[in-house]
């Protein structure tokens, strides 16, 4: 099961004071180029200027733009902008934040966990790869030596023992910021009975990727690559062979995951008669007499509803409806091989039949346009008939399918979940050499 340690990370310095919301910044791949702008104008130490040297991310840059990363993150480590700890900590690490008028702590700690491949070890993911990202990140991990973000892991804490325990006496946080109304707060425990018995627990839980895949790829990958240039195997300590996570026990009241809606287009002759007839015996299709501007009710009342039940957003005529699954085998003669369990997630329901094999082959133009997002207010402002013209809406992801899917090595489809709010870079880095 998962092996963790702590470890001695890169920080800014309390010189600067104990609020870093000028230095820190979103994960780099929900950044574009005016965000990175405005992080930029922030504080010239911020930490997207290593972070996220290249846009778009999802590809690789050239070489010079991450020589420059480095040259930024050496220059902040020599004039004492960063310093690292002299002694290893387990870091707790707390988010506070609301949503839909409630308040919510998501409470963690950043430790490392020990790097192992997919499904041969304590380490399971629950999505996709794509080979763009992975490049980019590991030409970013070559040039720093540095691991610049946590991946976001979850394990299973029932009676909150772990949390409990790191939480106990923590007083003030040594560092905190604000993004996005989203309060980061960050501690370090460097006691030896504490981190010895958090080790001992961990031992027996394995650890679910819940954003991070692609750098824990990297990871991955950079293992492979230090292991080659000294003769093919890593000592068993070497900083290559683990990966700087965020760890939240499941069972965390403040652990919120919000479903990521589906914006389409690039659909032709489309009309809502001829989707109902496209999936009869598979679908029932009624309106909901909702006005478009209280969309987010009808998101939230989705949340509510049992599997296999979505909305439907039509942007062009603004009317919204409702969308049962009656038949909730219809993924088993198009997926075969998949579990029961995969054939009747939402989100597989959605990618794999109603985009697939419905509005793909029947309503489309050429390829379809595909938009996605967890904010209903952006449905509203991009699906206009435009750019999109329909939006699928569908309920969150469950937490129990990331274990159940991860116990015979399955992974959802690209875009399942989003845990909300996403973690800060820059909090706590991790030195890989």
């Amino acid at each position: 099961m998962a092996q963790i340690r702590p470890f001695a990370g890169i920080h800014y310095a309390k010189t600067l004071g104990s609020d870093v919301s000028r230095l820190i910044a979103p994960p780099y791949d929900v950044l574009n180029e005016s965000d990175r702008a405005a992080l930029q104008a922030k504080d010239p130490h911020n930490v997207v200027f290593v972070d996220l040297p290249h846009l778009p991310a999802k590809a690789a840059g050239p070489d010079e733009a991450y020589d420059k990363a480095n040259i930024n993150l050496q220059a902040w480590l020599r004039s004492g902008v960063l310093q690292k700890d002299h002694r290893p900590a387990l870091y707790p690490y707390t988010q506070s934040f609301e949503h839909n008028g409630r308040t919510f702590h998501r409470r963690g700690f950043i430790a490392l966990v020990r790097l192992s491949p997919f499904g041969e070890g304590q380490v399971v993911p629950h999505e996709k790869t794509y080979k763009g990202p992975i490049e980019d990140r590991l030409k970013l991990m070559r040039a720093t030596r540095v691991q610049l973000s946590p991946i976001f892991g979850l394990y299973s804490d029932p009676r909150s023992q772990i949390t409990n325990l790191l939480s106990k006496n923590l007083g003030k946080p040594e560092l905190s910021g604000t993004l996005d109304e989203v309060k980061h707060d960050l501690w370090s425990i460097t006691d030896a009975e504490i981190e010895n018995q958090v080790i001992d627990s961990m031992k027996h839980n394995p650890v679910y990727i819940a954003d991070g895949h692609h750098r824990y790829t990297t990871a991955l990958q950079y293992q492979a690559e230090a292991a080659q240039a000294l003769g093919g195997k890593l000592p068993p300590n070497h900083p290559a062979n683990f990966c700087m996570f965020v760890l939240v026990g499941m069972q965390d009241d403040g652990l919120l995951i919000l479903p990521t809606h589906r914006m389409i287009g690039g659909l032709k002759d489309f009309d809502v008669d001829g989707f109902r007839k496209k999936t009869a015996g598979v679908v029932e299709i009624t309106p909901i007499t909702t006005a478009p501007e209280r969309l987010a009710d009808v998101v939230e009342s989705l949340s509510h509803d049992p599997p296999n039940v979505f909305a439907l957003y039509d942007g062009t005529g603004r009317k919204l409806y409702r969308l049962r699954v009656i038949n909730p085998d219809v993924l088993k003669p198009l997926e075969p091989k998949q579990s029961e369990a995969w054939r009747r997630l939402d989100v597989a329901i959605l990618q794999r039949y109603f985009i697939d094999e419905v509005l793909q082959p029947h309503f489309a133009a050429g390829d379809l346009a595909k938009g996605y997002t967890a904010d209903p207010s952006q449905v509203l402002k991009q699906v206009d008939g435009k750019a999109y013209q329909i939006a699928l809406l569908l309920r969150p992801t469950p937490l129990h399918a990331l274990e159940e899917l991860g116990k015979v090595g399955e992974v959802m489809p690209q875009k399942s979940t989003y845990f909300f709010p996403k973690l800060a870079t820059g909090m706590v880095l991790y030195a890989l050499q």
